[in-house]
């Protein structure tokens, strides 16, 4: 019991910027059980951002509540993902041979390909929030698509090898096994229950961290921690479009 809640607090130490005063312990049962409540920490980030979004939307002209919502979003995570973004997008553009795309990415100067994909994401977040909202879905939609995009990043650490022993991803692997991935997914599956349509989101989810994973193994032979956060990153993006295409076709 104390490793669930220490991973828990773990999770939300490491995934967010919401205070926890505590010291968490940093062992494999912490580690397993950090990861299982990354869609439950995903889960309070989208209900914090949706809550403050479902009260300012009869104030905001839904252009400003959009920019506001994804502030808060990124504000709420740190932008912890988008640094992986950011190396990742310096990492590839590059063309360089492999050797060289790993120093890129380990590299903490932000060249040319990590701006522009740092501006044109955030451009498309905001674009498909605003989409989102002008047709009339909730800002609680936010809920299962910040919980799934970390269940993408938890997906792909079970599922793909790092490329190489060392980092934050070689660690976490060394704790989790497909059993953690299960455990994972519980939250998302319970709440198809009372959101059926959140079925698409996570077919898309599925298919997204599919073709990723593997064009992260041809390109890098593996994946590390900035891989992981891009893929949380793509992933909500990913699955923002899904939403704004179901609601703006199937609802009609």
């Amino acid at each position: 019991m104390k490793d669930a809640i220490f991973g828990v607090l773990l999770a939300i130490q490491f995934l967010t910027r919401l205070p926890v005063p505590v010291a968490c312990p940093w062992n494999a049962g912490t580690r397993r059980w950090a990861a299982r409540a990354y869609p439950l920490v995903g889960a309070l980030i989208g209900a914090l951002v949706g809550g403050i979004g479902v009260l300012l939307q009869p104030l905001l002209p839904t252009p400003m509540l959009a920019l506001m919502l994804l502030s808060l979003w990124v504000a709420l995570s740190g932008g912890l993902h988008l640094d992986g973004l950011m190396d990742l997008a310096d990492a590839l553009g590059s063309n360089a041979p492999l050797e060289r795309r790993w120093a890129i990415m380990k590299d903490s100067q932000v060249g040319s390909f990590a701006i522009l994909a740092l501006v044109f994401h955030l451009a498309w977040k905001a674009v498909l929030l605003w989409a989102l909202l002008e047709a009339g879905a909730s800002p609680w939609w936010l809920v299962p698509v910040a919980a799934l995009g970390r269940l993408g990043g938890v997906g792909l650490l079970v599922w793909v090898p790092a490329a190489r022993p060392e980092g934050l991803a070689h660690a976490w692997q060394q704790s989790l096994g497909f059993k953690d991935l299960v455990l994972a997914a519980l939250l998302p599956l319970a709440a198809l229950v009372i959101m059926p349509s959140m079925a698409w989101l996570l077919i898309g989810l599925a298919a997204f961290i599919i073709i990723y994973g593997l064009a992260m193994r041809r390109a890098f032979g593996g994946i590390n921690g900035d891989i992981v956060g891009a893929a949380i990153e793509g992933g909500e993006l990913w699955l923002l479009m899904i939403a704004w295409s179901w609601w703006s076709f199937a609802m009609v």
